[in-house]
């Protein structure tokens, strides 16, 4: 097994298996935030693609499926393995990302600020078609054959819909990957199911040196309620992908309960939008994943004061909006998307609130903010930070420390080893001190492009 990504960072997902007659990839994920980090986005893969059998997929996240297009660019051909909600998902992911990147290089080079000349995007639209064809979406606990000798199985991981734990068997040796873990109490999702036998664990690390605080919706309410009365308005970067939906169901419920302001409600991502399709989709099927009050909760998200924004032009009167609303817009670390240009509209204003909903990744605006910048750039330019800025970790999917040590804790087995990855350099290496302390295993925090045998 070969770490060429998550490691030392919590992006770039990329796990090389090799085997005498079988090379797989678990996980194809984008790198972001610091630039010494997403540099490796255009180095040559370190495997030739061509020579690739097979690709799984844990989540439909950026940061675990969006460099698969740069794979079929540069040669891959064979079966990408992931649940149905992930291909569904996927689809919305992948095409969002080929247009970001084809109208940032081509916003390069008309601005003139791109080191490159003429600036590329690392794929576009026609890889991610030809990615997209290659899709093999399975059921949970089915196991998938992946190479002579080796075979795979989905499990639920509970972070967001279609989420898995995947496990493989080459050979006599098993390897299961966490993927990102979710938590026990998702609105939508059932808790991750329990690891099965495995000789080695490849485990994410994301809040691996935390514990998450209780909730605390007043945050939150308060944020909202102190933005209205001074005339303001609150802007959420928030993720597409799942994020979107629990932040709406939040504010329906204060709203419902008078705990804050009746204002307009704003979804201005088309990508969050089709996601929703999807959650909703999901919820009228039922599944295993989900909970029972599923189609309950999504219905509650087409209520009063909801508005989808779809067009560039309604998104861009949101820059600076007449009278208080609430603006939820992705990305959720506000390293791209809509979003970027609302903030450069409404941080300079006093009477304006960000609410930040999720992790927040070295080099990516969204940890500046968190971290109490005054400015920030965006389009080559510095922007003051005067709004307010509120961090709100309600709204977390992946498990803290204490829920990943409690899931390692019910493999039925111990493992050889456990390899902790996805997560920041100090993240990683606590989690690792506490599963050697706490479980007695033996824990590593590898190192990027570190090679190692399974035996």
């Amino acid at each position: 097994m070969t770490f060429l990504g998550a490691v030392g960072t919590v992006t770039g997902s990329r796990f090389l298996l090799e085997g005498p007659q079988t090379r797989a990839l678990v996980d194809a994920g984008l790198y972001q935030g610091l630039a010494v980090h997403r540099r490796r986005n255009w180095d040559p893969f370190p495997a030739d693609p061509a020579g690739l059998d097979h690709v799984l997929l844990t989540h439909a996240h950026l940061d675990h499926i969006g460099y698969l297009p740069r794979l079929v660019k540069d040669g891959f051909r064979g079966p990408v393995t992931c649940t149905r909600e992930t291909a569904e998902l996927a689809a919305i992911v992948l095409r969002d990302s080929a247009h970001l990147q084809e109208e940032d290089a081509r916003y390069a080079n008309l601005a003139g600020f791109s080191r490159h000349d003429p600036a590329l995007p690392l794929y576009d639209s026609r890889d991610v078609e030809r990615a997209l064809g290659l899709l093999s979406p399975t059921s949970y606990d089915t196991r998938v054959a992946v190479g002579p000798d080796t075979d795979a199985v989905l499990r639920p991981a509970g972070h967001i819909l279609g989420s898995a734990t995947v496990e493989v068997r080459m050979g006599e040796h098993r390897v299961v990957f966490s993927g990102d873990l979710g938590r026990g109490h998702h609105p939508l999702l059932q808790p991750p199911a329990d690891p099965p036998p495995a000789d080695t664990i490849v485990v994410e690390s994301t809040y691996g040196d935390r514990t998450h605080p209780p909730a605390d919706p007043q945050v939150l309410a308060d944020a909202i309620t102190r933005t209205v009365e001074r005339g303001g308005s609150v802007l959420v970067p928030a993720f597409a992908v799942d994020r979107t939906e629990l932040v709406l169901l939040e504010i329906r419920r204060l709203m419902d309960q008078g705990l804050v302001p009746e204002v307009p409600v704003h979804v201005d991502s088309p990508m969050a939008l089709a996601s929703l399709d999807v959650y909703r989709d999901a919820a009228a099927r039922g599944g295993s994943q989900l909970r029972d009050s599923a189609r309950t909760l999504m219905a509650a998200l087409d209520g009063r004061n909801v508005h989808a924004v779809r067009d560039v032009a309604g998104s861009e009167r949101l820059n600076n909006p007449s009278s208080p609303c609430i603006v939820i817009s992705a990305s959720g670390m506000a390293s791209g998307g809509r979003v970027v240009h609302h903030l450069a509209q409404q941080l300079p204003e006093r009477r304006n609130c960000v609410v930040l909903t999720g992790y927040q990744a070295e080099g990516t605006r969204g940890r500046q903010l968190a971290d109490g910048a005054r400015q920030v750039k965006i389009h080559g330019r510095y922007v003051p930070v005067r709004a307010e800025v509120v961090d709100v970790p309600d709204f977390s999917v992946h498990s803290d420390a204490e829920e990943t040590l409690q899931w390692l804790g019910r493999a039925p087995q111990p493992p050889r080893t456990v390899y902790v990855v996805h997560g920041e350099p100090r993240s990683a290496e606590a989690l690792a001190g506490r599963i050697a302390d706490e479980l007695g295993w033996t824990a590593v925090v590898p190192s990027y492009g570190e090679r190692v045998l399974l035996d």
